[in-house]
């Protein structure tokens, strides 16, 4: 059973909690973990449930625009809380800023090769609209 195990040519950067594509529930455990990683209220929009794909360049979209921001306040945090917060507390919020660019970063990565697997898989669309 383990010669045949798909996930064998998984990249580091997929999700533990993600099943292998061409597994029974790679579409169920891409969605949900996919997700986690917006807004709840997203998971109100059954468009996206029904469309795999929709949904993963949704979260694509939603973490490459987080990570902007994240790169965005670490360029400018220094000069915009300068008068508002001592050298040391300055130097903790850009490390904060780039701890969580870094995550933001990685989590990216892992949505890009979902949604890459999704599309590949051609679970982008449902003819039950």
């Amino acid at each position: 059973m383990l010669g045949s195990m798909p996930d064998q040519s998984l990249t580091p950067d997929w999700p533990v909690s993600v099943h292998p594509p061409g597994s029974d529930s790679f579409e169920q455990t891409a969605l949900e973990w996919l997700f986690d990683h917006v807004p709840a209220d997203y998971r109100l929009h059954g468009v996206l449930r029904r469309h795999p794909v929709a949904l993963s360049r949704l979260v694509r979209q939603y973490v490459s625009a987080t990570l902007e921001a994240a790169r965005e306040g670490y360029r400018t945090a220094r000069v915009d809380l300068r008068d508002h917060l001592s050298p040391h507390a300055l130097d903790q919020v850009m490390s904060a800023y780039l701890a969580e660019g870094r995550r933001t970063a990685g989590l990216l990565r892992s949505v890009e090769v979902v949604d890459e697997a999704l599309r590949a898989a051609g679970t982008g669309s449902s003819d039950d609209d």
